[in-house]
């Protein structure tokens, strides 16, 4: 809570966490990287988020780790800290395997072949949607004493 004196008025702005929300968008989030789709490679089939890259999937779910934790220890100003972290690595993610598949060999040739190639799947989607629900189940709400 944040005391804040306007006048003889006092504002408490409070943090409130929507527990199924959150717990939905978690659940949400660590299933789809790994049944979900994020790469399409033209001889092995889809790769989910591990298959893609194995140093982002680790990272992946250790944020989600820190959100369960906060979520158990009731830790609303640190739970959402962590859920805008955890969206913007998961777009940061999406950027870098974008840029990694643009950009493997350095040789525009090279490059433009495997971009045809290898293409992005609906995994993202599903994975950055399920962010934006944990960003979203925490809501600010403002008490006027």
């Amino acid at each position: 809570m944040l005391p804040a004196k306007v006048g003889k008025i006092t504002f408490t702005i409070m943090l409130i966490l929507r527990k199924y929300t959150a717990l939905l968008g978690i659940a949400l989030s660590a299933l789809s990287t790994i049944f979900c789709p994020f790469l399409k490679v033209p001889i092995k089939g889809n790769w989910n988020l591990y298959e893609t890259d194995t140093s982002l999937f680790l990272i992946t779910l250790g944020i989600l780790g820190l959100l369960v934790l906060f979520f158990v220890l009731r830790k609303i100003t640190l739970f959402r800290f962590t859920a805008i972290l955890y969206l913007c690595w998961t777009v940061l993610g999406l950027v870098a395997v974008y840029f990694k598949i643009n950009n493997y060999f350095g040789m525009k040739l090279v490059d433009g072949l495997l971009a045809k190639t290898l293409h992005i799947q609906w995994g993202w989607a599903v994975l950055i949607g399920s962010a934006l629900i944990v960003v979203f189940s925490v809501k600010k709400v403002k008490e006027i004493n």
